[in-house]
């Protein structure tokens, strides 16, 4: 049966050019257009971090009205190295380099102002780059919205265990006894980056078997991180729990903290009223602090899935209007 989002999505359309674009450190990143050539520039930012842009994301704008630029963030889909090599050095691969990195595309493809578009991970990744770059920034299209606080992965690798209490157990004893009372992403990524590959595999396994039980309360969600590819689940892994035992790169409250310079950007926030893996009260936060954006709040989802593809293809579809927010 076809889904009230699934039958939302626009056609769709092969890009009309691509190409990997290097972007120094020895990383290449690949990225393509479609749509309009002549049409209002938009890029869309994929979530993770690890995920890889998707042929889903290509029906989020209409073709005839956008030039939409999809790539592949440092280390993973297409990008290269891949995060799923043994021997990844994830050094040069932080919030900073993937803010230069969407500049250098920009750069490299003429463009001179665009739309972002982000889920999840993207949410957080479009607000630090609009906020480094707020000139390059025409409007902004945030779902199932993040800022990649600390206080919002220790929310989802330890406090949500009173949640799935059950599910928890399992994932906190994934890791060795000495360190599961302290930072477990961290110790996922160092199980992650183990010189065994069983190893390896079965801690991206469970990594994402978790991942998928608390993205599980929308009446729709089915598993998907722990059913995917073996090489999938270990890229994906790998990058997530680099990025949150990192912080994200981030001062804690950075993005709310520095809200002011993307006012005057017109905004559009969607989140699920069931979204567990990252509460309404981030998105309301940011909403009240942003002069300009219209929060949505979807009553039949999650951290997707539902009415979400519904609702960003609504804001694209406005904003390609010339319609603002609000």
């Amino acid at each position: 049966m076809t889904s009230t989002s699934e039958a939302r999505r626009y056609p769709p359309s092969e890009p009309y050019e691509s190409g990997m674009l290097d972007v120094g450190d020895g990383h290449s990143l690949y990225w393509e257009v479609l749509g309009n050539p002549d049409g209002k520039p938009a890029v869309a930012l994929h979530g993770g971090p690890g995920s890889g842009s998707s042929p889903r994301m290509r029906t989020l704008f209409d073709p005839d009205r956008y030039r939409v630029v999809l790539f592949d963030q440092r280390n993973a889909g297409r990008s290269t190295p891949s995060a799923t090599d043994p021997v990844v050095d994830l050094s040069a691969n932080t919030t900073q380099h993937l803010i230069a990195d969407i500049e250098a595309l920009r750069e490299h493809l003429g463009i001179e102002r665009w739309l972002v578009e982000g889920g999840s991970w993207g949410v957080t990744l479009a607000l630090a780059y609009a906020q480094a770059h707020p000139e390059r920034v025409t409007e902004m299209v945030l779902a199932a919205v993040t800022d990649g606080d600390r206080r919002d992965t220790d929310w989802i690798t330890r406090d949500m265990g009173r949640v799935f209490p059950r599910e928890w157990d399992r994932f906190r004893d994934g890791v060795p006894s000495a360190e599961r009372d302290g930072d477990l992403a961290a110790a996922y990524n160092r199980l992650l980056h183990d010189p065994d590959p069983q190893v390896r595999a079965t801690a991206a396994h469970e990594w994402c078997l978790w991942e998928d039980t608390h993205m599980s309360l929308a009446p729709d969600a089915e598993p998907f991180l722990s059913v995917a590819e073996p090489a999938f689940q270990l890229a994906f892994a790998r990058l997530v729990t680099h990025y949150w035992s990192h912080g994200c790169f981030l001062e804690e409250r950075q993005l709310l903290r520095d809200l002011e310079r993307l006012h005057g950007i017109p905004a559009v926030l969607i989140h699920g009223r069931y979204d567990v893996s990252a509460p309404l009260g981030t998105a309301w936060a940011l909403h009240r602090a942003w002069p300009g954006s219209e929060l949505v709040v979807l009553d039949d989802t999650g951290h997707g899935g539902g009415s979400m593809t519904a609702a960003i293809i609504a804001a694209t579809d406005r904003f390609a209007r010339g319609q603002t927010a609000g």
